[in-house]
């Protein structure tokens, strides 16, 4: 077996769990708001619409951060093409985040189909799964439990998407307010999708690293 020069370096690991500790506050704004459509309406989203750019650029600063990181390191924890991938997986989760927020913004929703609330669920489970699992990328170790939760929890955002566009498309809405809500849903399942990456490509490393 080669000698496989692996740096006692934790910036990497660091800067892995900075980038979904992102992704658990973009989560939990958007917790907030569905809590502010659902109840003072749009006094405040403004407000959220902020908070989620700033956490969007925060993110974006990390991730800047890996890879002035990678391009500055001769040895790396494991294959920079890898490093670059997660790095962008973590990135896009936040990006499609930030989207539905601004998209709920715009189009001054002042309400949301309640099932959107499950489809938040899972992105808070699956963001708080990768803020714990982001450290043991040290080790290679117990990361098989994570992708398949996570591939578990884009399971259940598939179901609960197909449900809410079954929902939309009853005529219950309007054209305008079908297609409003709609972009919001599939942008959320998107962020759903991109934490699905964000798992395919840890259980890429993991496989390359055993």
């Amino acid at each position: 077996m080669p000698l496989r020069l692996r740096p006692n370096d934790p910036t990497f690991y660091d800067l892995f769990t900075e980038s979904a500790n992102h992704l658990v506050e973009g989560s939990r704004i958007l917790a907030e708001l569905l809590g502010s459509t659902a109840g003072t309406g749009l006094s405040s989203s403004h407000q959220i619409a902020a908070q989620m750019k700033d956490a969007e650029h925060a993110a974006d600063e990390t991730t800047h951060s890996i890879i002035r990181r990678v391009n500055s390191t001769f040895v790396t924890p494991f294959d920079r093409e890898d490093i670059y991938r997660l790095a962008s997986d973590l990135d896009d989760v936040m990006d499609f985040m930030e989207e539905a927020v601004d998209a709920v913004h715009l189009f001054s929703l002042e309400s949301l189909p309640e099932e959107i609330a499950e489809q938040i669920e899972v992105l808070q489970r699956a963001a708080q799964l990768t803020a714990e699992t982001m450290p043991r990328l040290r080790t290679m170790k117990d990361l098989a439990e994570y992708w398949i939760e996570i591939n578990r929890l884009e399971n259940t955002g598939d179901a609960v998407h197909r449900r809410i566009i079954a929902k939309l498309f009853s005529g219950e809405y309007d054209a305008l307010t079908v297609m409003k809500f709609k972009t919001v849903v599939d942008l959320l399942e998107a962020a759903i999708d991109a934490f699905e990456h964000v798992a395919n490509t840890v259980e890429q490393i993991a496989v390359k690293e055993s």
